[in-house]
C-alpha cells in the first residue's frame, strides 16, 4: 500500500502534459475488447514517456504502446471554411487483466 502512495507522489507534473485526454470515439471503444486505451497526447511524447506516464498515473502494466498522428481536415461552417488542427494519439494496449476506466479523472 505504501509503494502505491509513492507511485502516486512521484507522479511528476510533466506526466500529466503527457496524458492530455482520453480519446473517446466509437472506434477507439471498439479497442477495450483487447485491452486498449487511446489518449491524446502531445507531437513531442515519446513511448517510453508515456508508458511511463501511464503506468504511473494509473498504477497499470503496459503491455505495449503505438502512436499516430491524426492529421486535422477542412471543414465548412455556414459557408465560412475553418481547419481541423493536427493531433497526436497513444493507443495504449495493457496487460492481461489490467483496466482503466476513462470515465473518471486522473
Amino acid at each position: 500500500m505504501a509503494k502505491a502512495k509513492e507511485k502516486k507522489k512521484a507522479a511528476a507534473e510533466w506526466m500529466y502534459e503527457i496524458i492530455r485526454a482520453p480519446h473517446i470515439t466509437e472506434k477507439a471503444t471498439l479497442g477495450s475488447q483487447y485491452s486498449q486505451v487511446t489518449f491524446k497526447v502531445p507531437h513531442s511524447a515519446t513511448k517510453p514517456r508515456i508508458k511511463e506516464a501511464v503506468e504511473v498515473l494509473f498504477d497499470v502494466k503496459v503491455k505495449a504502446v503505438n502512436t499516430l498522428i491524426q492529421k486535422g481536415k477542412n471543414k465548412r461552417f455556414k459557408g465560412i471554411i475553418g481547419r481541423r488542427s493536427d493531433f497526436k494519439k497513444a493507443v495504449v494496449t495493457l496487460e492481461d487483466g489490467q483496466t482503466i476506466d476513462t470515465g473518471t479523472g486522473v
